[in-house]
């Protein structure tokens, strides 16, 4: 793989001197309206009680992290004024609403919004959740391998790198049936897998991953069987990747952490693991921020401890020259054949 010059500046952006992906999540939507909407007793939570919520995360745990990934509905507006000049900004294309058939889930962007938006703002990364299921109908798998396709064509034309987020899911029809953004139960190591494999391919486009564990949070061990499911994840992506946390708890999360870091990952972008307890407290705004600025932020440096005693940098991956990611061609040539990489 050689990344082009937009590419290779978002990659370095995401990244901490050192290579590596400490990223924090705040670009949730259901998994924060929904709980503030229950508690209100009100059929859509109020704008400013969620934006709110984006800002303390984006303000109270920036700091350990290399960048931050947020919405253009709430985390955009509410907190792009309280991210340091230092942390890169990855911006989420895929709406949260899909629809759902007997066929599978259909991914579409959010409306009013696009690749090209993301990069006129300053976004460093465009980042894409698609549900997919390699077990699903055609039509349905046809649907989100075009879905993923457009998208990295758009991120090659604008030069700026794409993130792809892959999520398995319970069919409607299934005794796990959930609409929630929470780790599938029961989920097929197999699928993850043939997952990964598919959207590896070139024409996909994707610069980095972001995956799930292959295995259900409660059974990372540390057994030599898990960890061969991580390594071959790992040989599978052949490019960058990082670790999601799906709602996974703390210690489960350092557990897939640990498995993932030793396959070659090369970090982690990461949420609910990290500010989920102190939102618990809501609507309590000072236990909130307490909880973010205590327990998050030790947990979130815990962790980017482990990214740097054991996690790989991103741009020494196998996928590059031999000399590491670089910019090409550094030489009398750019101008010229800019347009056609």
């Amino acid at each position: 793989m050689q990344l082009t010059p937009g590419k290779l500046l978002g990659m370095r952006r995401m990244a901490d001197e050192n290579g590596l992906f400490k990223m924090v999540a705040a670009d949730q939507r259901p998994p924060i309206k929904n709980p503030i909407a229950r508690h209100l007793n009100l059929p859509e939570a109020p704008w400013a009680e969620v934006a709110r919520l984006k800002l303390e995360i984006v303000s109270q745990l920036q700091g350990p992290g290399s960048a931050v990934l947020l919405d253009p509905h709430y985390g955009i507006p509410a907190a792009f004024d309280a991210l340091s000049r230092d942390k890169g900004l990855v911006v989420t294309l895929e709406d949260s609403i899909f629809s759902e058939n007997g066929e599978g889930r259909f991914s579409a962007s959010i409306d009013n919004w696009s690749v090209s938006k993301i990069k006129r703002l300053g976004g460093d990364a465009v980042k894409v959740l698609a549900w997919y299921r390699p077990d699903a109908s055609p039509a349905n798998i046809t649907f989100q391998q075009d879905y993923v396709k457009r998208i990295g064509d758009e991120c090659a034309r604008y030069d700026i790198p794409f993130l792809l987020e892959l999520l398995l899911y319970p069919f409607a029809n299934e005794a796990a049936a959930s609409r929630g953004y929470v780790e599938m139960q029961a989920k097929a190591s197999d699928q993850v897998l043939a997952s990964v494999e598919e959207f590896a391919r070139p024409d996909y486009g994707v610069d980095v991953f972001k995956l799930e564990s292959p295995v259900n949070a409660d059974a990372t061990d540390g057994s030599a069987n898990v960890q061969a499911l991580f390594d071959q994840m790992g040989r599978l992506a052949g490019r960058p990747w990082v670790m999601l946390s799906a709602g996974a708890g703390k210690e489960a999360f350092r557990d897939i952490l640990a498995h993932a870091f030793k396959a070659g990952a090369s970090g982690f972008l990461a949420g609910r693991a990290i500010w989920q307890d102190a939102f618990a407290s809501y609507p309590d705004w000072g236990r909130i921020v307490d909880g973010l600025a205590g327990d998050g932020l030790a947990y979130l440096q815990d962790i980017a401890g482990m990214a740097d005693a054991s996690a790989h940098p991103w741009y020494r991956h196998t996928c590059y020259a031999e000399s590491g990611a670089a910019f090409q061609p550094a030489d009398e040539r750019f101008r010229q054949s800019y347009d056609a990489m």
